[in-house]
């Protein structure tokens, strides 16, 4: 069954290179493309200062960060949630850059890097179905009418929650009937049965002639009452 994780992540700042920090960490898991409800979200004690600008975007503090787990403490339990996965990220360079930055301060005990081949990209899915428009996560949400209105700071877990619910829009539409926020009430099973729409029969158009068809109602008449389709004698072809 294919499983997905759709995940975002907030930093210190935009630079991994040159020392920025992951501080935040949100995912949620898909099976077929439909929320499971299975969430992961952690916090990280980036041992730096956040700069201004990405105080701005998330607004979480030097002070809240404090007495959060470093990422080595929580690495582990991201591993977990991770495992056999295949990742869903909104311009996974960055993302991804800041995951294998962390992973590579582990040393001897870092998982292998993410490679941005295995990485369901959104942007560019997004810019290929809106060339020439905004497709960052807000405009997307306006697009496909999404309620963000919760969203007055960017964070890791909400944006995950509703990148998710974007990029079923962007696989061609809604799948559920259900909003992703709400999954927690939702199982698998019952979304994929709220899928299921009965399909009318094509009608077919006969390429009998008269004539044929005159023989061919013959014919069945001339079975008898007890034949097998003998309730459809006498009905007219669909046209």
């Amino acid at each position: 069954m294919l499983r997905e994780i759709v995940l975002d992540t907030e930093t210190t700042g935009t630079e991994a290179r040159s020392g920025d920090r992951l501080i935040e960490i949100g995912a949620v898991e898909l099976l077929k493309h439909i929320p499971t409800g299975r969430t992961f979200h952690r916090y990280c004690n980036p041992q730096r200062a956040v700069s201004e600008g990405a105080f701005n975007v998330h607004g979480l503090s030097d002070a809240f960060l404090s007495d959060k787990p470093i990422f080595a403490e929580i690495v582990g339990d991201l591993m977990d949630f991770l495992r056999e996965g295949r990742l869903v990220i909104h311009n996974a360079p960055f993302d991804v850059g800041f995951l294998n930055m962390e992973y590579a301060r582990l040393g001897a005990y870092a998982p292998p890097p993410i490679r941005l081949e295995d990485v369901v990209d959104t942007l560019p899915m997004a810019r290929r179905k809106h060339p020439g428009a905004a497709n960052n996560l807000d405009a997307l949400c306006a697009r496909y009418g999404i309620d963000n209105t919760r969203r007055t700071k960017h964070g890791a877990l909400l944006d995950a929650q509703i990148l998710a619910e974007v990029y079923v829009e962007l696989l061609g539409g809604k799948q559920t009937s259900l909003g992703l926020l709400d999954a927690q009430t939702a199982s698998p099973a019952a979304e994929l049965a709220a899928q299921a729409v009965p399909v009318a029969p094509r009608p077919y158009r006969s390429r009998l002639t008269d004539e044929e068809r005159a023989r061919h109602d013959s014919f069945r008449a001339s079975l008898g009452a007890t034949a097998i389709w003998a309730e459809y004698i006498g009905a007219d072809d669909p046209a």
